[in-house]
């Protein structure tokens, strides 16, 4: 028994379907990219007499463009008593359908081409880097061929993710929007603004890829960059630790029970005074984990990292991270380079217009990938941070806002380990470093 296959793909919509695909072993492959030249050559060797028992298809819309052309084609091999089979269709030609399910199968296929013209004309757009289809976001309104900043709404935006960057809370800088501008949106939307490629200048669309420098920007790379770390920090934290005033929310764990340390206010009565205790939330422990005052922990974090950070920014300010950040550099120019040069092979040939098209938009999107990267090594101006955050002043001069900032920025997790009803030690997780102790004496 001779099997044939053949397999159309379309450049802007699919892949080519590999050879093991089929499940058979196969005689002759016949595969299309873009153009139909290896179906006119099938249809010439049946012309000539060299025709199999049976053909493979994944789909019967991939022998036309249209249903008159699609219907002529199958029925032209189906007179020289080739059998087809759709792999993804109901259908094989030895086993006729009644005339309902045919009409509905070549609905179904009109309904398909009609989908595969609109997605074409979307993949085209992606192609030149064209806005995906409908309302621009907040903050931009749509131009002829690009995203324009709306001098209205911009500022709104801007405002917003400059009060997340100082202050490191989504929820605070959600309350302040509306405080200043009246402007009432949901944590989610918030959220969503922070990490919205748009407002950083590129496109991202339905297929995964995203674009760099498609149009201007609200954000520079570098808040971009510092945004992902910071929703990367409060990410296993709860919402309401992520947002809360003190500093210490939601980054302290007992070692020795395993509960999470939530932060209590204890007052006198007649006193307005007001004292702040970190106890478990959940202890198991008979008797419970005793609370602990919360300035004891807070002065003990200071000290830890005013004595060790130093360490761990030099280890990682050194020739490594340079060398990182340095072939990252030099591959995205590489990149650019080749993108410079697509104007040139088009022009001498080498490359016809479509894939020219085709491979500047796989560059660019390795480009943005390659940049993503960049932004998450530890910042190019830790040894510089450390000297500012090892002074034990920089601390306390800071409000609880501010330390939250930064505590979040260099410390995963602060663990307390008991060696006693009465003593205890933090062991602090960083960002960039394995953890090291301190001990209360």
């Amino acid at each position: 028994m001779t099997i044939f296959v053949y397999s159309y793909s379309d450049p802007l919509l699919d892949a080519a379907p590999e050879p093991e695909l089929w499940g058979v072993e196969v005689d002759r492959i016949y595969s299309d990219w873009g153009q139909r030249q290896q179906l006119i050559q099938l249809l010439t060797d049946l012309d000539t007499g060299d025709r199999p028992d049976y053909l493979l298809l994944r789909r019967l819309d991939e022998l036309g463009d249209n249903l008159s052309e699609i219907g002529d084609r199958l029925q032209h091999i189906e007179n020289y008593g080739v059998g087809i089979i759709a792999t993804e269709q109901n259908y094989q030609s030895d086993q006729p359908l009644d005339q309902k399910a045919l009409g509905q199968l070549f609905q179904t296929i009109g309904d398909r081409l009609r989908q595969q013209k609109i997605q074409r004309g979307h993949a085209k757009n992606r192609r030149q880097f064209l806005p995906p289809p409908g309302k621009a976001p907040y903050g931009y309104k749509r131009g002829q061929d690009r995203y324009l900043i709306d001098r209205s709404t911009a500022p709104v935006v801007k405002d917003f993710c400059e009060h997340f960057l100082l202050f490191g809370s989504l929820r605070g800088a959600v309350r302040h929007l509306e405080q200043r501008f009246g402007k009432k949106i949901a944590v989610s939307t918030g959220r969503n603004w922070l990490s919205n490629p748009v407002y950083r200048g590129q496109l991202h669309y339905c297929d995964g890829t995203t674009i760099p420098k498609t149009h201007a920007a609200i954000l520079t790379d570098n808040e971009a960059a510092q945004i992902d770390r910071l929703l990367r920090r409060n990410r296993p934290l709860a919402p309401r630790s992520a947002s809360a005033p003190r500093c210490l929310a939601g980054l302290v764990q007992c070692q020795t029970c395993g509960s999470a340390l939530t932060i209590s206010r204890v007052s006198r009565r007649n006193h307005s005074k007001t004292y702040l205790y970190l106890r478990p939330l959940a202890c198991p422990c008979k008797p419970k984990c005793r609370a602990i005052a919360y300035d004891k922990i807070f002065r003990a974090t200071v000290q830890s990292i005013c004595q060790e950070f130093p360490a761990i920014a030099q280890q990682y300010q050194g020739p490594s991270l340079d060398q990182q950040q340095g072939q990252i550099q030099q591959e995205i120019q590489q990149k650019e380079s080749l993108i410079a040069a697509l104007p040139d092979l088009t022009a001498q040939g080498i490359f016809d217009p479509e894939t020219a098209v085709q491979r500047r938009y796989v560059l660019r999107s390795e480009i943005s990938q390659l940049q993503t990267q960049l932004n998450q090594l530890p910042p190019a101006n830790l040894g510089a941070i450390a000297k500012t955050i090892t002074l034990e002043s920089f601390w306390y001069d800071l409000s609880e806002a501010e330390r939250r900032f930064y505590l979040r920025e260099f410390i995963e997790q602060i663990q307390l380990h008991r060696t006693s009803r009465d003593d205890w030690q933090i062991q602090l997780k960083f960002i960039f470093s394995t953890s090291f102790r301190y001990t209360d004496e």
